[in-house]
């Protein structure tokens, strides 16, 4: 005997497209094939945009906006680029939803860097050196450098503004963030650069 294959309503499939910007037939089809469940349908729809962003990640992006963010009374104020490849995306409400996501998670959140990348060689081999001080003594080298790997992975997660976990869903990084948005509006977009200014800092 057949299972009977889930039939989402319109009400429904229009609900998941507002929310994600994919195409009907799309939320059509995650909510069948998630029989129902909105959520697990939102981040499948999500999945299939950072499957998609992938392969956009050799175009060439150089529209997009720079976002700004300002708060505690004036206290902290960040800048962001973020660049896609039309400007009819960059004034596409989810893109500028995105641009403003990413200036307030930089607000709160003080990344030094952009991505692992970015981190300068002489800054990695500061922190593996400071880690490698902390491992047990007797560890086996192999098992001692991952043990260093583990912790200089963690610091980058800590200090990356793409490895990040997103200030308003820990669930997924401000890099996965950046990637699904990219994935449902059919074009590669890349954070560039950001400057982040706090009252009285240096």
């Amino acid at each position: 005997m057949e299972t009977a294959t889930y039939k989402p309503t319109t009400d429904e499939i229009k609900r998941l497209r507002e929310e994600t910007d994919a195409g009907m037939i799309d939320c059509r089809n995650a909510l069948v094939k998630c029989n129902g469940d909105y959520e697990a349908a939102k981040r499948h729809l999500s999945e299939q945009g950072m499957a998609r962003a992938a392969k956009k990640a050799e175009r060439v992006a150089n529209e997009g906006l720079i976002g700004s963010y300002v708060h505690a009374g004036g206290k902290i104020g960040v800048l962001v680029e973020v660049n896609c490849e039309t400007d009819f995306v960059a004034r596409n409400d989810r893109f500028v939803e995105l641009v403003r996501d990413v200036a307030m998670h930089v607000a709160a959140m003080k990344p030094e860097y952009l991505d692992r990348e970015s981190v300068p060689e002489s800054i990695v081999d500061e922190r593996k050196a400071e880690f490698a001080k902390s491992v047990p003594a007797g560890k086996p080298p192999a098992v001692a450098e991952k043990i260093v790997e583990g912790k200089l992975g963690k610091w980058f997660e800590e200090h990356c503004l793409l490895d990040q976990q997103f200030v308003k869903d820990d669930a997924i990084t401000v890099g996965e963030l950046v990637s699904g948005t990219s994935g449902v509006l059919g074009e590669r977009i890349r954070v560039r650069r950001f400057v982040r200014y706090a009252l009285g800092e240096e």
